[in-house]
């Protein structure tokens, strides 16, 4: 049966040139299972593979989405089930590199039945949102649902919301719709294979600090700039009393901490520092979600 290599690890760890060399050994292609690196227009902030490194290796899954289109880990495990289907046809093994967790778990385990959730009760809750910020949220989630909250990227409006809308259409936690319950390999059509990858973590603390800078530095301000422009999100002060959605395919660290700086809440070397925290807080969060899993 066909295999897919799926390298793991947090933000920063090198897992990019470990992915490239596998491929190479093994002469196969790499299927990126990164959120982010998925979109168009923001290659710096994403650390997206290199146009070197793409001429390296055959990838997919790179910037092949605008930033008006909306994608989730559904439709991912739609569209990377049916290509790896025709990779299969020409390959013993492929590599899956990315980090975004629930990208993964959706083609490896596949997805739990959550409930849908009526636009009325969506709306409601953006507008509790847009009255009471992120802190009001947050308390909510850590409420209804401490299981969820332990996990879930606590800085990400989009996912408090959707286990807040969640547990009110069903009474019931969002964690407990998220059983993880993994696929065998017949029901998959491939074996998987995990590889981690991990570093001190210092050395990692060091790593993302620096790339950080080093984003800075290939022009992440200039991209996130265009970007926000592109999706018609003001740069101008505004009404600090209220809160904004971001669009889900700018809402990730690395702009959503340059937003405020452009409108001149705070300096850019304070920017820098949140985008090493945040950087950092998931680094830290991607090792907890992988480390449950006793495979």
């Amino acid at each position: 049966m066909p295999t897919l290599v799926v390298i793991l690890g947090p933000t920063g760890v090198g897992k990019t040139e470990l992915s490239l060399r596998l491929a190479e050994e093994y002469g196969c292609p790499i299927v990126s299972a990164d959120s982010r690196q998925i979109y168009r227009d923001l290659p710096i902030g994403t650390a997206a593979p290199t146009a070197e490194e793409l001429a390296r290796v055959k990838h997919y899954f790179i910037g092949c989405k605008a930033l008006t289109e909306t994608y989730n880990a559904g439709q991912y495990a739609r569209d990377c089930k049916r290509l790896l289907n025709d990779l299969f046809l020409q390959h013993e093994r492929v590599i899956m590199v990315g980090g975004s967790m629930m990208y993964i778990d959706a083609v490896c385990k596949g997805l739990d039945d959550i409930p849908d959730v009526p636009e009325t009760i969506r709306r409601e809750l953006q507008c509790q949102y847009a009255e009471h910020g992120l802190t009001w949220l947050q308390q909510e989630v850590q409420q209804i649902d401490p299981v969820y909250w332990a996990e879930v990227d606590q800085q990400n409006p989009q996912r408090l919301m959707h286990c807040v809308e969640v547990t009110r259409v069903s009474g019931k936690p969002y964690s407990s719709f998220r059983k993880n319950s993994t696929l065998t390999a017949a029901e998959r059509g491939f074996e998987v294979e995990y590889r981690m990858v991990e570093r001190p973590r210092e050395e990692l603390y060091q790593r993302i600090n620096l790339r950080v800078h080093q984003m800075v530095q290939a022009g992440l301000l200039d991209e996130a700039k265009r970007a926000f422009q592109l999706l018609q999100i003001p740069l101008t002060s505004r009404d600090l009393n209220t809160k904004e959605l971001l669009p889900n395919s700018i809402n990730t660290v690395g702009y959503k901490e340059l937003l405020p700086y452009f409108r001149g809440e705070y300096s850019l070397d304070r920017a820098i520092e949140l985008i090493q925290q945040n950087s950092r807080h998931y680094a830290k969060r991607q090792m907890t979600w992988w480390r449950r899993d006793p495979k």
